[in-house]
């Protein structure tokens, strides 16, 4: 058994504490026969009022939003219906309370002495109840001090914490500990600023699968690792909807040329990293690249639009951002010499420059503009709102004071670890190395972000809400 952590001054702070809590229990149940059982306990007489919490509407929002892009096949997916439901209840009793212009009920309790549960006191060597100091296992109910100082109520079964509680200057711990009282399993902790985490718990940080409802953020489910959010692990089953994008790397490699063969295209690998147990999955969508700055076409544009359209796959076409060139000629440029027809998918504009670059235009803030008249004329003159494709650096570094665009647009994220980017999107492209039968080299792989209800909207509309 390890050591409890904290210094002596600790344990002798500690036990002066006990001390003096028990020094309270004594004082409340001194040591002397009376004819009830139950000496110096008064009936306690308690005011219960009784209100209905008002959740944040945001929380509801990113719930649902949540809801919308994911189904029971999913890890997690029942406690964030049920966490969902429960905000769903106090916001309708809420609104009807509210609605009824009646003040709030209150109701005045009285509880019997025999009726209460009196907590044992545990401390060094024992524990104290009823004025009593016993020496062997504790049961029932607890009250003791943890080695911050914290004041923890836990049940005991055979000297085993059965469950605990403890409050903090942030909010209160529910759930299981071990016996240095640290959260250790699973247990939730409800925030004073509203937040509300349910999930797994190692020395006393998140740390395994669990998910957060917060008013200040969308909801966070996946994998904790020492108190850090990683992501939402993504689980590769036949009912979600893959895709692929494209230029001309998969046509020519060094001086040789390949065409592909559309017929018989089929995703074979996922990539390193991303174990499909051997599953492969069709093509339901491709993005092709058009253009790039005001200079660079794809001579294999037109014709793999034609022969992916022939197959029934869903296309779309994408335009790579260059720094040296205007945002509005680069957009006509684009509409200028790329195909949207009826059926196709929004435009796509993709930006990947470095840090380095973006000082050299003036920083983010200019970057952000250039993107906005991009998106802007794109959406003008095709009717069609575009989507824009970054990675998760970006998303980091550069995209805290862009809340327009993430608002108004789709987002398609690339990032390559194992951890879906948790952020509101339409496509993730998870490998720039997966393989698919019918096309040479190595092709990126992306999957829709939800499943086939999310995606006959999107289909329909173009637009993922």
């Amino acid at each position: 058994m390890k050591p409890l952590p904290g210094s002596s001054f600790i344990k002798n702070r500690k036990l002066l504490a006990d001390l003096i809590v028990v020094a309270l229990v004594t004082l409340l149940n001194p040591t002397i026969s009376y004819k009830t059982p139950y000496p110096c306990i008064p009936d306690k007489v308690q005011t219960v009022v009784y209100h209905h919490l008002s959740p944040d509407s945001t929380q509801i929002t990113e719930l649902q939003y949540y809801l919308r892009t994911h189904n029971v096949t999913d890890e997690g997916y029942n406690l964030i219906a049920q966490y969902y439901s429960f905000l769903s209840n106090q916001a309708l009793a809420t609104q009807k309370t509210a609605a009824s212009g009646k003040p709030l009920r209150t109701e005045t309790v009285r509880i019997p002495a025999k009726s209460r549960l009196l907590p044992a006191v545990r401390t060094a060597g024992g524990y104290w109840k009823s004025g009593h100091f016993s020496v062997g296992r504790v049961n029932g109910p607890v009250i003791l001090r943890d080695w911050k100082g914290r004041i923890v109520r836990a049940v005991y079964d055979a000297d085993t914490i059965v469950t605990a509680s403890r409050t903090d200057s942030l909010g209160t711990y529910r759930g299981q500990m071990n016996v240095w009282l640290i959260a250790e399993g699973q247990g939730t902790y409800d925030a004073l600023d509203g937040s509300h985490y349910d999930g797994f718990w190692t020395n006393d940080r998140r740390h395994g699968f669990g998910f957060e409802s917060s008013p200040h953020h969308q909801v966070r489910i996946g994998t904790w690792k020492h108190g850090r959010f990683l992501g939402e692990r993504l689980r590769y089953t036949e009912e979600r909807i893959y895709g692929i994008d494209i230029s001309r790397h998969q046509h020519e490699k060094g001086r040789k040329r390949y065409g592909i063969d559309w017929n018989n295209l089929r995703i074979t690998s996922l990539g390193k990293g991303h174990d499909a147990e051997g599953r492969t999955f069709p093509v339901s969508f491709a993005y092709i690249k058009s253009t790039e700055g005001t200079t660079v076409r794809n001579r294999y544009y037109l014709k793999d639009y034609a022969a992916a359209r022939a197959q029934g796959i869903r296309v779309g076409a994408y335009h790579f951002f260059s720094l040296k060139s205007s945002a509005l000629d680069q957009a006509m440029y684009f509409v200028n010499h790329t195909v949207f027809r009826e059926g196709d998918f929004p435009p796509v504009l993709d930006v990947e420059p470095s840090d380095a670059q973006i000082r050299q235009i003036g920083g983010t803030e200019v970057l952000l503009k250039r993107i906005r008249v991009f998106m802007e004329y794109v959406e003008k003159r095709t009717h069609m709102r575009p989507i824009l494709y970054i990675n998760q650096m970006f998303v980091n570094h550069h995209m805290q004071n862009a809340a327009d665009i993430k608002q108004h647009y789709n987002v398609w994220i690339a990032r390559y670890g194992e951890y879906k980017p948790d952020v509101k999107l339409v496509y993730w492209q998870l490998t720039p190395d997966g393989r698919v039968n019918g096309i040479t080299g190595p092709v990126d792989i992306n999957v829709f972000n939800g499943y086939q209800g999310q995606w006959d909207e999107f289909v329909r509309t173009g637009f993922h809400r």
